[in-house]
């Protein structure tokens, strides 16, 4: 896990959440997950897994139970798109709209809750080795 916050409107939401960072672990992603706490969440970086220059990324929601907010991240940190209450077990393509080198899954409305918007930024700490 790593320690991860979201800057928007000069107010800071913190969460910790469990980095997909192979490519194994970015196929299964929160697949038949039934839980994830108000602060919890999955990081997908590097996007693509191994590094290399950024990418589209299209996400689905096959064997995911419950509804995300998939948050698309620039290479400069923010956010460039937010496919917000994606729709449970859906098989239709979800894309980030540009290349983006990480993708962040919260459970789904959290965004909207906390007001946070494309262009906020995100941080994180590299996860330990």
């Amino acid at each position: 896990t790593v320690d991860l916050s979201i800057v928007s409107k000069g107010e800071t939401h913190r969460f910790v959440v469990k980095v997909a960072g192979t490519e194994a672990e970015q196929q299964k992603g929160l697949m038949f997950r039934t839980d994830i706490p108000d602060d919890g969440g999955m990081l997908f970086a590097p996007y693509p897994p191994g590094g290399g220059a950024p990418r589209v990324a299209t996400f689905w929601m096959k064997n995911t139970p419950l509804p995300l907010d998939i948050i698309f991240i620039r290479p400069d940190h923010t956010i460039a798109r937010i496919a917000d209450n994606t729709v449970p077990f859906s098989e239709t393509p979800v894309d980030s709209g540009e290349p983006v080198s990480a993708v962040l899954e919260l459970r789904g409305g959290r965004a909207a809750e906390l007001g946070i918007d494309e262009g906020d930024k995100v941080n994180w700490d590299a996860p330990a080795q």
